[in-house]
């Protein structure tokens, strides 16, 4: 099921206002703002704000939500029978017992929302979903295929095991090459495999491990005997990993140097250490 103008159910729990919308000015109150009374789309708290009445509205019916999955409702009674609701976002799945268990909570939620049935579940967030004898059965086939398209590895040659053990991965310490393309494949792996895949968590793991390379980068200043009491130079440095800095500091030097050139190199070498 899926419902309609999903953000717009949601009740406010501040203040919200807006400009009046253009086509839609009050003649002679241009400069006045509309207060909004229900939560609308593009508001920050629209999702939230959703959640929290589809929450209100089923816990008041008797269902549970489900501790793993924040997302997942169920309701039964005491000889076995009742329904699950999976909810995304606007798009919901009806599992029953029985038919009559799934007809009565699609009547539940269509008195409460405005929804509209797409009928019995195929696909939905990728997944495929085959009733078959002995039960249902879940398969990304088409998604896999769509992928292989996507990525021009659609005439690739099928393998038995998902990794090559022969194969040996370098972290890659040289020009970056084609790394938003990886960044992709790895991203559609994981999906392939927190649902349907979990042959493939090994390799995919492990290739993502190679999905950046922060540069450590550290920048060194020294400044020679700057207080003639105690002729000690101070040392100051930055590292930054990522285009983050992850460590900084300024001390005196441990020991007296002769010249600006000294106290540098006693600068780079105990940053250098800091590094490593």
């Amino acid at each position: 099921m899926d419902v309609k103008t999903t953000f717009l159910n949601g009740e406010l729990e501040k203040e919200v206002y807006m400009n009046q919308p253009q086509g839609f000015i009050m003649p002679g109150n241009e400069n006045k703002m509309c207060k909004l009374i229900k939560s609308l789309y593009e508001l920050k708290q629209a999702p939230t704000q959703w959640h929290q009445k589809f929450d209100e509205v089923v816990f008041s019916n008797g269902y549970l939500l489900n501790q793993a999955n924040k997302c997942v409702y169920s309701k039964f009674n005491k000889t076995g029978k009742g329904v699950i609701i999976c909810l995304y976002v606007d798009d919901m799945l009806v599992f029953g017992t029985d038919q009559v268990q799934v007809d009565m909570t699609k009547e539940f939620l269509s008195s409460r929302f405005s929804m509209k049935d797409m009928g019995e579940a195929n696909v939905i967030l990728g997944i495929m979903i085959k009733h078959e004898s002995n039960g249902i059965a879940i398969s990304q086939s088409h998604y896999i295929k769509k992928l292989l398209k996507k990525l021009n590895y659609f005439n690739c040659t099928p393998v038995s095991t998902p990794i090559d053990t022969s194969e040996k991965l370098m972290p890659n310490n040289g020009q970056v090459v084609s790394q938003l393309e990886y960044f992709r494949v790895i991203g559609c792996l994981m999906y392939a495999v927190t649902c349907t895949r979990p042959a493939i968590a090994f390799v995919v793991g492990k290739l993502g491990r190679y999905t950046s390379n922060p540069v450590l980068e550290g920048y060194i200043d020294a400044s020679w005997i700057s207080n003639t009491k105690d002729n000690s130079s101070t040392t100051s440095w930055v590292i930054l990993l990522g285009e983050g800095v992850i460590f900084w500091a300024s001390k005196k030097q441990t020991c007296i140097t002769g010249s600006t050139m000294e106290s540098e190199f006693m600068a780079l070498a105990a940053v250098g250490k800091k590094a490593k």
